[in-house]
């Protein structure tokens, strides 16, 4: 009788090892999938800002370059009106003396030479400027899917740190819900995709 008296509680002292070490293993378990969820979400994170900040200055110098191909632009067009000018006074000064046209006509050809050449490079820096302005809009459009990338990684991190003070798989599963949302927006921005986000950034903006 002392002997089963005894023996009865072993059995619950081993259930109750059994159990905290199955709640161990799986904490250790979660916290393995926790710590590798934040290394990748980390490491696209990195590379995603390293690619926008390229991506921005690049699209600075194109401001640049467009905003000095309107200011050569403007220059060409001044020197266009003021050619121009002086062309029909070089006509109307032919025509009030007759005798000072043939005087005028090495200066009409130089103008004319002068006002073909404008007309010429005018166009050229028009379109080099409308072609920086064109190059800009791809870039903006990635910036915002690097931005939305970004934002969604963020709040996937989040969501894994909150895993792994609470123990629990809910956060987790969010986490790798925005993550694969971050990652979506991460891959367009890389691989230049056309998303149609135009409502969640306005909806952002």
């Amino acid at each position: 009788m002392l002997n089963k008296a005894a023996d009865g509680p072993a059995p619950a002292k081993g259930n109750n090892m059994e159990v905290e070490i199955s709640v161990e293993a799986e904490k250790k378990r979660l916290n393995s999938w926790v710590a590798l969820t934040v290394v990748v979400l980390s490491v696209l994170m990195g590379l995603g800002k390293l690619k926008d900040d390229n991506i921005v200055q690049a699209r600075q110098l194109l401001k640049a370059d467009a905003a000095d191909a309107w200011s050569e632009y403007q220059a060409k067009k001044i020197k266009l009106h003021l050619t121009e000018a002086g062309m029909r006074q070089a006509e109307l000064l032919a025509l009030a003396n007759p005798a000072s046209a043939a005087a005028l006509k090495p200066q009409q050809e130089q103008l004319r030479h002068e006002l073909a050449r404008y007309k010429v490079e005018s166009e050229a820096l028009r379109g080099k400027a409308e072609a920086k302005e064109g190059a800009i809009e791809p870039l903006n459009a990635r910036h915002d899917l690097f931005d939305i990338s970004d934002a969604g990684l963020s709040i996937a991190v989040a969501c894994a740190a909150v895993a792994a003070l609470s123990a629990n798989l809910l956060p987790l599963f969010a986490s790798w819900g925005f993550g694969a949302l971050g990652i979506l927006f991460w891959l367009a921005g890389f691989a230049g995709w056309n998303l149609r986000i135009e409502w969640l950034i306005g909806l952002l903006g």
